[in-house]
Protein backbone atom coordinates (compact mmCIF):
# COMPACT_ATOMS: atom_id res chain seq x y z
CA UNK A 1 0.00 0.00 0.00
CA UNK A 2 1.80 3.53 -1.11
CA UNK A 3 2.55 5.74 2.07
CA UNK A 4 -0.06 8.63 2.06
CA UNK A 5 1.56 11.94 1.95
CA UNK A 6 0.75 12.73 5.16
CA UNK A 7 2.01 9.44 7.14
CA UNK A 8 5.25 10.55 4.96
CA UNK A 9 5.58 13.97 6.12
CA UNK A 10 6.05 12.75 9.60
CA UNK A 11 8.71 10.18 9.17
CA UNK A 12 10.23 13.14 7.08
CA UNK A 13 10.34 15.26 10.03
CA UNK A 14 11.20 13.10 12.41
CA UNK A 15 14.79 11.80 10.59
CA UNK A 16 15.19 14.98 9.66
CA UNK A 17 15.43 16.07 13.27
CA UNK A 18 17.44 12.69 14.14
CA UNK A 19 20.09 13.32 11.50
CA UNK A 20 20.31 16.77 12.63
CA UNK A 21 20.40 15.98 16.33
CA UNK A 22 17.76 18.62 16.94
CA UNK A 23 14.57 19.06 18.06
CA UNK A 24 11.13 19.15 17.67
CA UNK A 25 8.30 21.85 19.02
CA UNK A 26 5.77 19.67 18.74
CA UNK A 27 4.22 16.39 16.76
CA UNK A 28 4.86 17.03 13.17
CA UNK A 29 1.25 16.27 11.76
CA UNK A 30 -1.56 14.61 13.23
CA UNK A 31 -0.66 11.80 15.75
CA UNK A 32 -2.16 8.17 13.58
CA UNK A 33 -5.32 7.17 14.69
CA UNK A 34 -3.59 3.60 15.67
CA UNK A 35 -0.28 1.27 16.24
CA UNK A 36 -1.20 -0.16 13.03
CA UNK A 37 -0.85 3.53 11.44
CA UNK A 38 1.97 4.47 13.11
CA UNK A 39 4.36 1.54 12.62
CA UNK A 40 3.72 2.66 8.91
CA UNK A 41 5.39 5.62 10.13
CA UNK A 42 7.86 3.88 11.60
CA UNK A 43 9.22 1.47 8.72
CA UNK A 44 8.95 4.58 6.36
CA UNK A 45 11.30 6.19 8.64
CA UNK A 46 13.37 2.77 8.90
CA UNK A 47 13.51 3.09 5.37
CA UNK A 48 15.42 6.33 5.02
CA UNK A 49 17.93 5.77 8.10
CA UNK A 50 21.14 5.64 6.85
CA UNK A 51 22.07 2.56 8.48
CA UNK A 52 20.91 -1.44 9.18
CA UNK A 53 18.56 -2.52 11.96
CA UNK A 54 20.03 -4.95 14.41
CA UNK A 55 17.28 -5.31 16.84
CA UNK A 56 14.41 -4.06 18.63
CA UNK A 57 13.77 -2.10 22.04
CA UNK A 58 10.31 -3.33 23.49
CA UNK A 59 8.34 -0.71 25.93
CA UNK A 60 5.28 -1.43 27.70
CA UNK A 61 1.99 0.22 27.12
CA UNK A 62 -0.43 1.21 30.11
CA UNK A 63 -3.41 -1.10 29.83
CA UNK A 64 -5.56 2.66 29.85
CA UNK A 65 -3.36 3.80 26.92
CA UNK A 66 -3.82 1.01 24.62
CA UNK A 67 -5.78 0.50 21.14
CA UNK A 68 -7.94 -1.74 19.67
CA UNK A 69 -5.25 -4.11 18.84
CA UNK A 70 -4.96 -5.37 21.75
CA UNK A 71 -0.95 -4.81 22.03
CA UNK A 72 0.44 -4.51 25.28
CA UNK A 73 3.73 -3.60 24.08
CA UNK A 74 5.33 -1.48 21.45
CA UNK A 75 8.79 -1.90 19.15
CA UNK A 76 10.77 0.54 17.90
CA UNK A 77 14.46 -0.24 16.36
CA UNK A 78 18.05 -0.73 17.32
CA UNK A 79 20.85 0.06 14.53
CA UNK A 80 23.96 -1.01 13.90
CA UNK A 81 25.98 2.13 14.66
CA UNK A 82 24.18 2.81 17.82
CA UNK A 83 24.35 -0.65 19.11
CA UNK A 84 28.05 0.34 21.66
CA UNK A 85 29.64 -3.02 23.39
CA UNK A 86 30.56 -2.14 26.83
CA UNK A 87 34.31 -1.85 27.51
CA UNK A 88 34.40 -1.30 31.19
CA UNK A 89 34.67 2.71 31.02
CA UNK A 90 31.85 5.10 30.67
CA UNK A 91 30.15 4.60 27.20
CA UNK A 92 29.23 8.76 25.56
CA UNK A 93 25.27 8.43 25.09
CA UNK A 94 23.32 10.98 22.44
CA UNK A 95 20.51 12.48 23.59
CA UNK A 96 18.76 15.12 22.08
CA UNK A 97 19.00 18.80 23.32
CA UNK A 98 15.87 20.24 24.09
CA UNK A 99 14.43 16.76 23.54
CA UNK A 100 13.47 13.67 25.77
CA UNK A 101 16.81 11.68 26.64
CA UNK A 102 16.64 9.16 29.64
CA UNK A 103 18.27 5.69 30.41
CA UNK A 104 16.36 2.18 31.09
CA UNK A 105 18.12 -1.02 32.50
CA UNK A 106 17.70 -3.66 29.90
CA UNK A 107 17.95 -7.45 30.09
CA UNK A 108 18.90 -7.48 26.32
CA UNK A 109 18.27 -10.57 24.21
CA UNK A 110 20.33 -12.30 21.00
CA UNK A 111 18.74 -14.33 19.35
CA UNK A 112 21.40 -17.48 18.00
CA UNK A 113 18.65 -18.91 15.17
CA UNK A 114 16.19 -17.58 12.72
CA UNK A 115 12.78 -17.38 13.94
CA UNK A 116 10.15 -19.57 11.42
CA UNK A 117 9.16 -16.95 8.95
CA UNK A 118 5.52 -18.04 9.15
CA UNK A 119 4.98 -18.42 12.61
CA UNK A 120 2.88 -15.05 13.62
CA UNK A 121 1.78 -16.03 17.39
CA UNK A 122 4.21 -16.79 20.31
CA UNK A 123 3.77 -17.98 23.42
CA UNK A 124 5.99 -16.65 26.56
CA UNK A 125 7.22 -20.60 26.89
CA UNK A 126 7.42 -21.06 22.65
CA UNK A 127 9.77 -17.47 22.81
CA UNK A 128 12.01 -19.20 25.44
CA UNK A 129 12.48 -22.41 23.52
CA UNK A 130 14.08 -20.43 20.10
CA UNK A 131 17.82 -20.08 21.22
CA UNK A 132 19.47 -16.83 22.28
CA UNK A 133 21.76 -15.44 24.91
CA UNK A 134 21.25 -12.60 27.69
CA UNK A 135 23.05 -10.42 28.14
CA UNK A 136 22.35 -6.96 30.32
CA UNK A 137 22.34 -3.66 28.84
CA UNK A 138 21.22 0.05 29.00
CA UNK A 139 18.71 1.35 26.72
CA UNK A 140 19.38 5.28 25.27
CA UNK A 141 15.38 6.60 25.66
CA UNK A 142 16.12 9.83 23.47
CA UNK A 143 13.70 11.78 20.95
CA UNK A 144 13.43 15.04 19.41
CA UNK A 145 10.13 15.27 20.58
CA UNK A 146 10.35 16.63 24.63
CA UNK A 147 6.64 15.00 25.09
CA UNK A 148 7.23 11.59 23.21
CA UNK A 149 6.32 9.26 26.26
CA UNK A 150 3.20 12.38 27.35
CA UNK A 151 1.98 11.60 23.88
CA UNK A 152 1.74 8.61 24.32
CA UNK A 153 2.08 4.93 22.40
CA UNK A 154 1.35 5.83 18.50
CA UNK A 155 3.41 8.71 19.28
CA UNK A 156 6.18 6.52 20.23
CA UNK A 157 6.24 4.26 17.25
CA UNK A 158 6.12 6.74 15.34
CA UNK A 159 9.27 7.83 16.34
CA UNK A 160 11.67 4.63 16.23
CA UNK A 161 10.01 3.60 19.49
CA UNK A 162 12.02 6.63 21.40
CA UNK A 163 15.15 4.79 20.91
CA UNK A 164 18.85 6.31 20.30
CA UNK A 165 20.91 3.57 21.00
CA UNK A 166 21.99 0.19 23.36
CA UNK A 167 24.51 -0.55 25.49
CA UNK A 168 25.39 -4.31 25.43
CA UNK A 169 27.24 -5.19 28.76
CA UNK A 170 28.48 -9.14 29.97
CA UNK A 171 26.73 -12.25 29.25
CA UNK A 172 23.54 -13.44 32.10
CA UNK A 173 24.39 -17.79 31.49
CA UNK A 174 21.58 -20.31 31.50
CA UNK A 175 18.83 -17.51 31.62
CA UNK A 176 16.07 -19.84 30.44
CA UNK A 177 16.94 -22.19 33.72
CA UNK A 178 17.08 -19.10 36.05
CA UNK A 179 14.30 -18.19 38.74
CA UNK A 180 14.20 -14.03 37.42
CA UNK A 181 13.56 -13.09 40.59
CA UNK A 182 17.03 -13.53 40.74
CA UNK A 183 18.17 -10.76 38.06
CA UNK A 184 17.93 -7.82 40.04
CA UNK A 185 19.20 -4.06 39.04
CA UNK A 186 19.40 -0.53 39.82
CA UNK A 187 20.45 2.72 38.29
CA UNK A 188 21.79 6.51 39.67
CA UNK A 189 22.04 9.33 38.15
CA UNK A 190 24.94 11.35 39.71
CA UNK A 191 25.26 8.85 41.74
CA UNK A 192 21.84 8.65 43.27
CA UNK A 193 19.67 5.98 43.34
CA UNK A 194 16.78 6.50 41.06
CA UNK A 195 15.12 2.94 40.71
CA UNK A 196 15.99 -0.60 41.63
CA UNK A 197 13.50 -3.61 39.94
CA UNK A 198 14.78 -6.66 37.81
CA UNK A 199 13.50 -8.94 35.05
CA UNK A 200 10.20 -9.44 37.08
CA UNK A 201 9.79 -5.73 36.99
CA UNK A 202 8.50 -6.39 33.44
CA UNK A 203 4.57 -7.78 33.11
CA UNK A 204 5.24 -11.63 32.26
CA UNK A 205 9.05 -11.42 32.79
CA UNK A 206 11.31 -11.69 29.79
CA UNK A 207 9.59 -14.18 28.13
CA UNK A 208 6.37 -12.41 27.43
CA UNK A 209 8.43 -9.68 26.34
CA UNK A 210 10.38 -12.00 23.77
CA UNK A 211 7.28 -13.23 22.80
CA UNK A 212 5.58 -10.18 21.64
CA UNK A 213 8.78 -8.84 19.85
CA UNK A 214 8.89 -12.26 17.95
CA UNK A 215 5.03 -11.84 17.07
CA UNK A 216 4.58 -8.15 16.10
CA UNK A 217 7.80 -8.61 14.08
CA UNK A 218 6.28 -11.52 12.26
CA UNK A 219 2.95 -9.29 11.66
CA UNK A 220 5.13 -6.44 10.34
CA UNK A 221 6.72 -8.87 8.00
CA UNK A 222 9.78 -8.59 9.72
CA UNK A 223 10.41 -11.93 11.36
CA UNK A 224 13.46 -11.84 13.49
CA UNK A 225 16.78 -13.44 12.89
CA UNK A 226 19.54 -14.89 14.24
CA UNK A 227 22.25 -11.89 15.53
CA UNK A 228 19.21 -9.92 16.41
CA UNK A 229 18.83 -8.37 19.63
CA UNK A 230 15.61 -7.87 21.62
CA UNK A 231 15.87 -5.11 24.56
CA UNK A 232 12.91 -6.72 26.77
CA UNK A 233 12.03 -3.34 28.79
CA UNK A 234 13.15 -1.22 31.53
CA UNK A 235 13.66 -3.24 34.15
CA UNK A 236 14.29 -0.37 37.13
CA UNK A 237 12.20 2.20 35.15
CA UNK A 238 12.49 5.36 32.78
CA UNK A 239 14.85 7.61 34.28
CA UNK A 240 15.78 11.17 32.99
CA UNK A 241 18.99 11.96 31.96
CA UNK A 242 20.49 15.42 30.57
CA UNK A 243 23.65 15.89 28.30
CA UNK A 244 26.41 16.46 30.94
CA UNK A 245 25.08 13.61 33.63
CA UNK A 246 26.37 10.15 34.46
CA UNK A 247 24.73 7.30 34.79
CA UNK A 248 25.66 4.13 36.30
CA UNK A 249 23.29 0.77 36.47
CA UNK A 250 24.18 -2.34 38.72
CA UNK A 251 22.89 -5.78 37.71
CA UNK A 252 23.41 -7.48 40.96
CA UNK A 253 25.97 -10.49 40.42
CA UNK A 254 26.24 -10.01 36.32
CA UNK A 255 27.99 -6.39 36.17
CA UNK A 256 28.27 -2.48 36.15
CA UNK A 257 27.54 -0.65 33.21
CA UNK A 258 28.43 3.28 33.40
CA UNK A 259 27.75 5.98 30.25
CA UNK A 260 27.14 9.70 30.04
CA UNK A 261 25.14 11.65 28.39
CA UNK A 262 26.80 13.71 25.46
CA UNK A 263 24.21 16.23 23.17
CA UNK A 264 22.83 14.22 19.66
CA UNK A 265 25.32 15.55 16.96
CA UNK A 266 24.72 15.58 13.18
CA UNK A 267 24.37 12.04 11.49
CA UNK A 268 26.69 11.34 8.62
CA UNK A 269 25.39 10.69 5.55
CA UNK A 270 25.90 6.37 5.14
Amino acid sequence: MPASPELSAIADSFVAARRKGASLEGFPGSIPDDLVTAYRVQDLAIAQWPDQVVGWKVGYIAEERRDLSGDERLLGPVFARQLWNATGSSTPIPVFVGGFGAVEAEYVLRLDADAPAGKLDWTPAEAAALPATLYIGVEVASSPLATINQLGPRVVVSDFGNNNGLILGAEVPDWTARDESSLLAETFIEDASVGTGGATRLPGGLRAAFAFALSRSARRGRPLKAGEYVATGNATGIHDIAAGQRARVVFQGHGTLDCHAVPASEESPA
